[in-house]
């Protein structure tokens, strides 16, 4: 028997990927990769009603949406086709109406899509009293997007395959005033095609990198310095070669004072780590000035505990 709630609020949060190495193509053309995920303080917020059928609806936007066309209709929404696998899934036979508050740049290389989609999946467990093995749901993720199941996990992870394979990592207390790792995420207010990235890329250009073993180590033992010497992204090189503004935006972050600065995920979002918040808000400022106004920026913290509003009732 279902048993459905009058409606829930979830806060879907951002990542960034501190490292991530394309390691091979299978023989299906999707990439193998390995990654370092963490959700950042940027969030969407979601709010979920019961209803017949499933929509999913943009109530407000307040990210830059400029060369990405019209957002996307319902039923193209990842949070709609994560519903509707997840109502298949369990047999339950009513809907739900999800609106959506964008906050997270779409197309930015920050999961946006990929976040509302794993909070819907987890606030429908409770709005819709469902249950499910949290390693089902996560499966159930996989088939919708490969950073849905780091962001259902929660928390800072490993995430390895085409997102399948989920390891937590406990991130340490880097030497800040308030103990958090505090960054700067500047978007240049168009979106990257993350297909499109995948398919330029040359796997020869990740021959030379921080070795993973030193970036794990840096960030179990919270050493803001030697993290942020040992990020890496297997796409940047590609992503600036089409992009080259993103590579300005790299430079300026790295010339205000950022101790590491580079692109998250498959861009157009670039992020750069600062020594504390007083820091990381002087940096904003500056990247924001030299690039003339015309560049969206955030001053946010990761979050290596996981946050989301609404949680399930997941098993695990």
């Amino acid at each position: 028997m279902f048993t459905a709630m009058e409606s829930i609020e979830l806060a879907a949060h951002a990542k960034i990927n501190l490292y991530l190495e394309v390691c091979g193509r299978r023989a299906n053309g999707y990439h193998e990769l390995r990654s370092v995920v963490v959700p950042v303080s940027l969030h969407d917020t979601i709010v979920l009603e019961p209803a017949d059928e499933i929509e999913s609806v943009f109530d407000a936007v307040e990210v830059p949406v400029g060369g990405c066309g019209c957002l996307p209709a319902s039923e193209h929404n990842l949070t709609t086709r994560a519903a509707c696998a997840l109502k298949a899934a369990t047999g339950y036979p009513g809907g739900v109406r999800i609106h959506i508050s964008k906050r997270i740049p779409i197309g930015g290389g920050l999961g946006g899509g990929s976040a509302d989609a794993a909070a819907v999946l987890r606030g429908l467990m409770e709005l819709w009293g469902v249950t499910m093995p949290l390693h089902e749901v996560m499966a159930l993720g996989s088939t919708l997007g490969c950073d849905i199941p780091a962001l259902l996990h929660g928390g800072a992870v490993v995430m390895e395959g085409l997102g399948e394979r989920v390891t937590p990592l406990e991130l340490g207390q880097p030497d800040t005033p308030d103990g958090r790792w505090w960054l700067v995420i500047v978007n240049p207010g168009f979106c990257v095609p993350t297909n499109d990235m995948y398919q330029r890329h040359d796997l020869a250009l990740t021959s030379e990198r921080p070795t993973y073993i030193n970036a794990v180590s840096a960030l179990k033992g919270g050493d803001l310095v030697s993290a942020s010497q040992s990020l890496f992204n297997s796409l940047q090189t590609t992503v600036v070669r089409k992009y080259p503004l993103i590579g300005m935006i790299i430079d300026q972050l790295e010339q205000v004072g950022a101790l590491g600065a580079m692109v998250s995920g498959s861009g157009a979002s670039v992020f750069g780590l600062a020594r504390d918040e007083s820091h990381a808000e002087a940096m904003a400022a500056k990247v924001k000035q030299s690039l003339d106004g015309s560049v969206w920026t955030r001053v946010v913290t990761l979050l290596p505990d996981g946050v989301m509003a609404a949680h399930g009732p997941l098993t695990p």
